[in-house]
């Protein structure tokens, strides 16, 4: 499998004319979601929505859809790693203000995938996604990139064997394992290393990463197939008359 993004189904970088004959195509938009934080001293900072805008970019490319921008929240609003509840609560309707802008440019599935593994964010998605999905004419769903593909093959950790495999098949210019040294880690996530899983530099590498993805993406495009069949037959196509200033502006 070809690591490179095609710029061609990502929404920031497509013409209105391209838009639109994808979603004609399959009207399914996919919403990576992340954050700023400690990912070890070998990846970057934005680690978890670059990990799921990857995934998502690819998934398009092969199922068909639009992969929308990485969305990440500021770290500050994250208690070692949880979201607290008042936070759930301020970003939900912010959230939902977002999917019910792509109901509204014509998008019928909507699926946000969380690449910070932790069950809080896919409950504020799908929380998020509640009143936009309550009509029945879109559908969609919150995941973790690999909710459904979850395996011996694919997993994920906190920048250990998965994350470190995803980023060296994706990104491998941003992976430096030398900046970890050669002592023991520190074990589950604890200072200096803040590495939760098997250690990257014996476990991790681009194959491992590429396998990953692979079965991610496919579990989430025929996820997206799944969402789009079970709306009634007159909720799946893309219903505005066109991409233009007459009947759309912006989202």
């Amino acid at each position: 499998m070809n690591n490179s993004l095609p710029k061609s189904v990502q929404l920031q970088f497509m013409r209105p004319a391209q838009l639109e004959a994808a979603m004609r195509k399959f009207p399914a938009v996919y919403v990576p979601f992340g954050l700023i934080e400690w990912h070890g001293r070998h990846l970057p900072l934005g680690n978890d929505a670059l990990k799921s805008h990857a995934i998502l970019v690819k998934c398009a490319e092969k199922f068909g859809g639009v992969a929308y921008p990485p969305i990440y929240f500021p770290s500050a609003s994250w208690g070692n790693g949880v979201l607290l509840e008042e936070d759930i609560k301020s970003k939900v309707p912010m959230i939902s203000s977002l999917f019910e802008l792509l109901k509204k440019t014509g998008f019928r599935v909507i699926i946000g995938v969380s690449g910070h593994n932790i069950k809080e964010q896919i409950e504020m998605i799908n929380k998020a996604l509640e009143p936009v999905i309550a009509d029945h004419t879109v559908a969609g769903v919150g995941l973790w990139e690999m909710s459904l593909s979850r395996c011996a093959e694919s997993d994920s950790d906190h920048a250990a064997k998965w994350e470190t495999s995803n980023m060296m098949y994706f990104y491998p210019e941003l992976v430096d394992l030398k900046e970890l040294g050669t002592k023991p880690l520190a074990p589950r996530m604890k200072p200096p290393d803040g590495i939760g899983g098997l250690d990257p530099r014996k476990h991790a590498s681009a194959k491992v990463g590429e396998r990953n993805v692979e079965l991610a993406i496919d579990a989430i495009g025929k996820k997206a197939q799944e969402l789009l069949e079970s709306l009634p037959p007159d909720q799946r196509s893309f219903r505005l008359k066109a991409i233009s200033p007459e009947y759309w502006w912006q989202i």
